[in-house]
């Protein structure tokens, strides 16, 4: 039986702010460990027992397809990237994905998986794939429904039915919204509720068939954009007009909901759920890694450079600063080089509307970090002031920067290390370290390495206007 992995990574992560940010997400950071949760997504089925797993597909928004495909790379894992022009939810997401999936010819089983979540056990996760996978072989869509161990009201449940076959799988008698504190005590007693965890199993002609009759409206938009679509480097880019045109909706409300009662009436494929207890998370907000992550005695979480002086139940995470927590209780403190949270942790699904608020602000520290990571390595703004901006760059052996133009800068290069070769108007030549060089405004120009090692240099911008959109581009690698 042939499994496709399909992860899914969209989402911003707006409750785990300052540390996600809308252009890097939750999903690329290394929040359990040297993986990201994307990478440890992508590991979580390798060699599964009894299965024959396919190179996974990858979901993604263009905003950060660079990162994801360093980061596959990185793993050794070679996956097709399917880009996303703009976010239109999980269900037109993984129909691009089932397109892709049956491009080839094959119809094979879909392992639907978002990026961002932790999965403590992943042998017991690959054997309920296993399961997972037969029931979906034979036709079932596929839920895994996480057995409760408190009354959680941050996720959706899903109520089971009658028993299917053996392994614990049931039917599905109906999704349910977060509820409420008494409501989810509830639940967890009656015994038949599971969390929702946004994980499927189906084969990608059964997820096509039940889209065709639930949401056709989808289906016809995703089609027609995947129709037009080419590859671009290693990415799979689909026709950016047709896509925009799809409706926006979760797989949940496209087609799962519907598994219920009414599946008989709209000649739908039985639903399945099956439970799983595997250490399974989120990670949906501060207090959820909290939960997860190891604690020292006084039910601290402290990572980076920090001191907890008398504090209990605190999660303090450094990325550069000494943070020295004395005499607090049950707090997130997050430390980024350019913001800082304190958030009580009965109180930090409401991260997100800090995040509305800097939005709504115009204010970059909820869409970027400092350091912006590109294809050909990153830049850090270390300092800005009125019409001046220093930034350190790194740039990978290799790495090339676009031939491009500013019109309203100036730029002063000083390499501190590696070597550089620079395109400065007619102009084509090297700097080594301790050698800089004056780009004029208006002067088209390039940056290179060259050489075996990482390029690092400072640059010192100056002018009017001296935001990342004064960029004309005239000749780009990476088809930016």
């Amino acid at each position: 039986m042939l499994i496709q992995p399909v992860v899914l990574s969209g989402g911003s992560g707006t409750r785990l702010w300052p540390l996600s940010r809308e252009k890097y997400p939750k999903q690329l950071l290394a929040l359990m460990g040297d993986d990201s949760l994307l990478q440890a997504t992508l590991r979580r089925v390798e060699g599964t027992p009894g299965a024959d797993i396919a190179p996974p597909l990858v979901v993604c928004n263009e905003e950060y397809r660079f990162v994801v495909a360093e980061q596959l790379r990185v793993i050794g894992t070679q996956g097709r990237i399917v880009l996303e022009p703009v976010g239109r939810n999980t269900a037109p997401a993984l129909t691009l994905a089932a397109l892709a999936a049956q491009s080839g010819g094959a119809d094979p089983v879909l392992l639907v998986m978002p990026s961002d979540h932790v999965v403590a056990q992943p042998a017991v996760f690959q054997e309920g794939v296993r399961h997972a996978a037969r029931l979906a072989q034979d036709g079932a869509i596929v839920t895994f429904g996480i057995t409760p161990d408190r009354p959680e009201t941050g996720y959706g449940y899903i109520q089971a039915g009658a028993s299917v076959g053996e392994g614990g799988a049931r039917t599905i008698t109906r999704f349910v919204e977060k509820p409420d504190l008494a409501t989810a005590e509830g639940y967890l007693q009656a015994g038949d509720y599971l969390w929702n965890s946004g994980l499927f199993v189906l084969r990608a002609s059964v997820w096509l068939q039940a889209l065709e009759r639930c949401r056709p409206d989808i289906l016809a938009a995703c089609q027609a954009s995947w129709k037009d679509g080419v590859s671009d480097l290693s990415f799979l880019r689909v026709e950016a007009e047709a896509f925009a045109a799809c409706p926006s909706d979760s797989i949940d409300y496209a087609v799962m909901e519907r598994l219920g009662g009414a599946q008989s009436l709209l000649d739908l494929p039985s639903g399945v759920v099956v439970p799983l207890s595997a250490g399974w998370s989120d990670v949906g907000a501060w207090d959820a890694l909290w939960q997860i992550l190891p604690k020292d005695a006084q039910g601290n979480v402290a990572q980076g450079r920090t001191l907890m002086q008398d504090s209990r139940n605190t999660l303090a995470l450094s990325s550069g600063r000494l943070l020295a927590c004395v005499g607090v209780q049950g707090l997130v403190v997050v430390e980024t080089p350019d913001a800082v949270l304190v958030a009580d942790q009965r109180h930090t699904q409401d991260v997100k509307k800090i995040v509305d608020r800097l939005k709504r602000d115009g204010r970059t520290e909820g869409l970027l970090h400092r350091k912006v990571y590109r294809p050909w390595g990153w830049y850090d703004g270390v300092d800005a002031g009125e019409r001046f901006q220093v930034k350190r760059i790194l740039v990978k052996p290799g790495g090339k920067l676009s031939l491009q133009m500013h019109h309203h800068r100036a730029e002063h290069w000083i390499v501190v290390r590696g070597t550089a070769r620079v395109t400065k108007g007619d102009e084509v030549f090297l700097l080594s370290e301790n050698q800089s060089t004056y780009i004029p405004l208006g002067v088209t120009h390039r940056l290179e390495n060259p050489g075996q090692v990482d390029l690092e240099m400072i640059e010192v911008q100056s002018g009017s206007y001296l935001g990342e959109d004064d960029i004309v581009r005239f000749d780009d690698l990476y088809g930016r």
